[in-house]
Order: structure tokens, then C-alpha cells, then sequence
């Protein structure tokens, strides 16, 4: 099973430009995932679907999404609003007032949790949307599952953006899945790039962003001292793909630009191919 996840899609940056860059850039991803040669069993998109949250945004991303030839299973991301969200996905559950939900497909488990808190840039985990994902980590306790949150636990380094570790986000969390076995990955967004972590046991994935990416500049930052760094850069559009095979789970991370293939599967690289899998006889 291939499970395909974009997120951070900012669509409505430019309000009053349907054809702005950032829809663009979701084309450019969408396109390689339906006519490229991984077209995903599902796709998961992980939050900041929209720039300010506002309804059009929204009407205008379902509108985008309906072409998908596979299932899309949408989350609140820091940006959208949870009102315009439920009246633009209603088959999207909501939990206590909190968009979260579960999904299973070839014995494994995804549950997509609600990180948002109006008004706040970084992850929110209260205590009823704790309560909810401990009761439905304890339904199925032997399930490979895998967590689903806009915004991730991690530092990650760039420090304008970093996570508020020591905080009810992180510390609610770590308390509510610890001990849980079953919980073989945590997959999110919010960083507009590819980081991949270990954190308490679990890898963390992060996936960047079909909207644009976040500088890489790991030197610490002060609020108060503009010092002109890059902070957002035009690399291009990206996404993930998750491949699961009943057993084991691979992530992948990949780019929509131009490229030129350098070999390709001719009569020049089968001898290479026929001794790799003769290798593994």
C-alpha cells in the first residue's frame, strides 16, 4: 500500500488570484501523483490546507481535490479555521468538537489528530483531545499504527520556528501515547521541509510542504535583531510517500522539477539488474 501525504499548502495566500503560485504548486504535486509511477492508495493531507482560513480557500481546494482518482483525507493545520474545515469536509468526524479520526487499510492504523488552537501558531493538545486519542490507542493495542499531527513534537533546529518543548503540547503528548508499542511512526507537517527525527522511541517524519520551503539556517535568532537571513525559499513543491507492506514501513520524500534521467532500464542496465536479483536468490 502506498500512502501518499502533502501538507502545508497555503492555498489563498494571494486571495484574489485563483491561479496564484501556491495553486500552481499543488497541481504540480497532484499531477505527479496521478500520473506518475506511484499513484497512492490514499492521500493524506496534513494541515494548512488554507493561508487565512477562510471559506473560498476552501471551496476552491475541494474543487482541486475532486480529480483525485484516490481517496483524500484532509486535517487542520494552524492557518485553517475548524468552522470553514467542517462545513468543507462534513464526512470529516468530529470528536468532542475536534476534528480527529481514524482510518484503516492493510492492517494498519492511521489516526489524524486536531493539533489547532485559534489564534496560536504552534501545536495545541488539551487535555479532551488526550482523553480521546488514549481511548483509541487502547481499542487496538497490538495494531501497527501510525500518528498523524500538523504540527510536530520535535525541535528540529531552525529556531524560529521550533516546537515548545516542555510544554502541555509535548509533555501531554509524550504522556499519552507512552507505553503504547503499537505506535510505529508519528507523520507531520508545519515545518515546510523534509526532517526526519527520533523522538521518544518513535520516528518522526516530517513532510514538506507543496507550498514553499523553509531556509535551512540552524544559527539561533533574535526576535529583536532583523538580521536579513533567508526564511522562505522557492525550492520546489514536495510531498511524502509511505509505502506499507503488512510488515514494514518506508517513508519517502520527493520533489515536483524538471530532471533528466541519467540511465534508464535498456539493454545497457539489464545485465546490472538480472545480477541484482540473481543476488538475492
Amino acid at each position: 500500500m502506498l500512502i501518499a501525504q502533502i501538507t502545508d499548502l497555503h492555498l489563498g495566500f494571494e486571495p484574489d488570484n485563483p491561479a496564484e503560485d501556491n495553486r500552481r504548486r499543488l497541481d504540480a504535486v497532484l499531477d505527479q501523483l496521478i500520473d506518475g509511477p506511484n499513484r497512492p492508495d490514499l492521500l493524506l493531507a496534513t494541515g494548512d490546507l488554507t493561508d487565512r482560513g477562510d471559506p473560498e480557500s476552501f471551496a476552491r481546494l475541494v474543487a482541486i481535490l475532486r480529480r483525485c482518482p484516490f481517496p483524500v483525507y484532509p486535517m487542520l493545520g494552524n492557518h485553517d479555521d475548524r468552522a470553514a474545515f467542517a462545513a468543507a469536509f462534513p464526512q470529516v468526524p468530529l470528536a468532542d468538537g475536534f476534528a480527529q479520526y481514524c482510518l484503516s487499510r492493510d492492517g494498519l492504523r492511521l489516526i489524524l489528530l486536531d493539533t489547532l488552537e485559534a489564534g496560536r501558531h504552534g501545536g495545541s493538545f488539551c487535555a479532551v483531545r488526550a482523553a480521546w486519542l488514549a481511548a483509541r490507542l487502547a481499542e487496538q493495542p497490538t495494531t501497527p499504527t501510525v500518528i498523524l499531527m500538523h504540527h510536530p513534537p520535535i525541535d528540529a533546529g531552525i529556531a524560529w520556528m521550533a516546537a515548545d518543548q516542555g510544554t502541555a503540547f509535548t509533555d501531554r503528548f509524550a504522556a499519552t501515547i507512552g507505553g503504547h508499542r503499537q505506535i510505529i511512526a508519528i507523520w507531520c507537517g508545519h515545518l515546510h521541509r523534509a526532517v526526519s527525527a527520533p523522538w521518544n522511541g518513535i520516528t518522526v517524519s516530517i513532510c514538506p510542504a507543496t507550498a514553499a520551503q523553509l531556509s535551512l539556517d540552524l544559527s539561533p535568532i533574535d526576535p529583536e535583531n532583523p538580521d536579513g537571513r533567508p526564511m522562505v525559499n522557492d525550492d520546489p513543491p514536495g510531498y511524502a510517500l509511505h509505502r506499507w507492506d503488512g510488515a514494514q514501513l518506508v517513508s519517502h520524500v520527493d520533489t515536483v522539477r524538471p530532471r533528466a534521467a541519467l540511465a534508464r532500464f535498456d539493454d545497457r542496465m539489464q545485465p546490472l539488474v538480472r545480477q541484482l536479483f540473481a543476488e538475492r536468490e
